[in-house]
């Protein structure tokens, strides 16, 4: 079994994080999945961002919570990485799905609901009347931080594969394990380095992050741990392929 590479918040690595650019990389390095984190803005729009506010990866500042689509657009979302995206913008995943739609992705999109510290009243919903309004060339899944938010999905996307999302936390793997609604278990890589023991027969689909090191990947292929998250999916998958025959 090979284990499939997914560019975390595409490819992180080496494009500015979230943004139509590293998506694209993701897809032309031949990464299996891209993850990607999903806010709701004031006006009911889905925010391609990863943080509560877009202060660290735009020139602008606020909640997104508190700002329109408009207004969160009009910041650049790409020139604190280089001057390059200094035209980029931070996408709705309307934008992303219809962008890898044009890129024919076949892989996975992994859409991280951003509920951990902020519970946006119906996100999930929303999220999966987009996902479903129409066709895609591409597979996805749901993965979230929250418990609450996996058991809305439980009723709203029965069909849906998701995963939890936890740092290197033994009970909250257990936890993962032992919920039946609870598809795949996405852990921080430290707890895989501390626990190889548990990794022989894993009951679940287990996909940890991020995976940056050449030697935390090879840990990983040679465990055949179901997937990985890693900024260098580039990297990863030509290593991948260099173990993984």
């Amino acid at each position: 079994m090979k284990t499939q590479v997914f560019a975390h918040r595409g490819s992180k690595g080496t494009h500015p994080e979230n943004t139509l650019p590293a998506f694209e990389e993701a897809v032309l390095a031949g990464a299996d999945g891209i993850e990607l984190d999903v806010h709701l803005s004031k006006d009911g729009n889905l925010m391609v961002i990863h943080d509560e506010t877009i202060d660290r990866t735009t020139n602008g500042t606020g909640r997104i919570m508190d700002l329109t689509k408009k207004e969160i657009q009009s910041y650049n979302a790409g020139s604190w990485f280089s001057e390059v995206y200094d035209e980029i913008v931070v996408p709705t995943l309307e934008e992303v799905t219809y962008f890898l739609k044009q890129l024919n992705f076949k892989g996975m999109l992994n859409i991280e609901v951003k509920t951990d510290k902020i519970h946006y009243e119906g996100i999930e919903v929303k999220i999966h009347e987009w996902m479903t309004s129409e066709e895609w060339p591409f597979d996805f899944m749901y993965s979230t931080f929250n418990p609450k938010s996996l058991a809305i999905l439980e009723q709203t996307a029965p069909e849906t594969p998701n995963a939890l999302i936890t740092f290197a936390d033994q009970e909250m793997i257990d936890y993962g394990l032992l919920t039946r609604n609870i598809g795949g278990i996405h852990p921080k890589i430290n707890w895989l380095e501390e626990h190889p023991e548990q990794l022989a027969g894993f009951a679940k689909a287990l996909r940890p992050w991020t995976v940056n090191k050449k030697s935390q990947m090879l840990f990983c292929f040679k465990h055949q741990i179901a997937g990985i998250m890693t900024d260098y999916p580039r990297k990863a998958v030509t290593l991948r392929n260099e173990c993984q025959k």
